[in-house]
């Protein structure tokens, strides 16, 4: 009798051992997170955005999940696929990683790693249906700010849906070529261009039309660059691109430049900076030159041609669209931006015009009202690539 006595108390010990265990790495873990969050921003800046605590899981081309108030859901439906009395719970977002303990001091650990989503119940571990699909995911582990780079890499991933890379899922439904592009320039440093590249080879269509239905003098080039990294110039896209570059063509005492609408405005240096980036990327003639005019998104095009900039009034946005400062400073090298003083998501956009915010009350009726999405792939993408820049 005292020998199974002691047996069964050996084994509550141990159980709770192992769940303090589990929950006291996932706090020191959240710990060094958020102790490298308040470094960066003090050298950046911060923004305050709303205590609605979730987090997702299903990066790439796995079934999107999404975590809060103590159980596992569906996404894209709301569906509760496992819920947890949870009694205390710790999401650690660089690890991609929720811990919690239930009421009955069961320990739970939902995570996400390069093969699949997982949960781990009691030391048990199985694997999420629908998430088994290889994805990279760099520590980014010489790099100062490391934990953010995870996490915003993560923001990126989480938005490529169906194959598709749009903003953010829950309040766009079709890709923009200007946010891909840039989430491609993240996913080409990180190994994962795989992730887009059925959509990138099926493009037909030189327009996304997505602002308004107009059609966005950048988007050509755009197109052209995306086409480059996964493809060549006998793309079947490729010459409907070059003819739709011609019915921009601007001609001064300089040259031929590409001037158009883009966001419902005219932005010449931004749109042939893209045009001559596509072309070039892709082996192409490049017949263009840039117009030496003042122009409020040059300054947005940070990747090539610094050189050809006229100071003006730079699209510096802080607030709704952080992703105009976010591209600016980095033009500038300058540090003005901020981040979420949450810790997850890091990035949002506000009140953009062809967002529907409906889709945010999956996540909080707030958020909706708001009319604030988080993450953003263009807002993460600016972030990635500048703290990457850092020396």
């Amino acid at each position: 009798m005292m020998k199974l006595l002691f047996t069964i108390l050996l084994g509550l010990t141990l159980g709770a051992r192992a769940e303090d265990g589990a929950i006291q790495s996932a706090s020191t873990n959240r710990l060094r997170y958020r102790t490298e969050l308040d470094a960066f921003r003090k050298e950046f800046g911060v923004r305050q955005m709303p205590d609605v605590p979730f987090f997702q899981f299903g990066m790439g081309p796995r079934t999107k999940l999404l975590f809060k108030e103590g159980a596992l859901r569906s996404a894209i439906t709301g569906e509760v696929l496992k819920p947890w009395d949870a009694r205390q719970t710790i999401i650690v977002p660089p690890d991609y990683s929720v811990a919690l303990v239930t009421a009955d001091g069961k320990s739970v650990r939902i995570f996400e790693d390069d093969t699949a989503v997982w949960i781990e119940e009691n030391g048990v571990r199985s694997e999420v249906k629908g998430t088994r699909a290889p994805v990279r995911l760099p520590a980014f582990s010489d790099h100062r700010y490391s934990s953010m780079l995870r996490v915003l890499h993560h923001e990126l991933l989480m938005n490529v849906i169906g194959g598709l890379p749009v903003p953010n899922f829950y309040v766009y439904k079709k890709p923009w070529y200007r946010d891909g592009a840039m989430m491609a320039l993240c996913f080409q440093k990180t190994g994962n261009l795989d992730v887009i590249r059925d959509w990138v080879l099926k493009l037909n269509e030189p327009f996304d039309r997505n602002n308004g239905g107009e059609i966005e003098a950048d988007n050509p080039g755009q197109a052209l660059f995306l086409i480059s990294l996964v493809s060549d110039k006998n793309h079947p896209l490729v010459p409907k691109l070059l003819e739709a570059l011609k019915k921009f063509e601007t001609t001064n005492e300089h040259g031929v430049f590409i001037k158009g609408r883009s966001d419902f405005a005219f932005h010449p240096v931004y749109q042939t900076k893209w045009a001559q980036f596509g072309l070039r990327a892709l082996g192409l003639p490049d017949p263009y030159v840039i117009p030496a005019v003042p122009d409020s998104y040059s300054s947005l095009f940070w990747m090539d041609f610094r050189e050809a900039h006229v100071k003006g009034t730079e699209a510096t946005d802080r607030g709704n669209y952080a992703y105009l400062g976010w591209a600016t400073d980095h033009f500038l090298g300058e540090k003005k931006s901020p981040i979420s003083n949450r810790d997850y998501p890091l990035t949002w956009e506000i009140r953009a015009s062809q967002a529907d915010y409906r889709g945010m009350e999956m996540i909080s009726p707030l958020l909706a009202r708001e009319k604030i999405s988080g993450p953003h792939t263009w807002h993460a993408a600016e972030v990635f690539l500048h703290v990457l820049d850092l020396k």
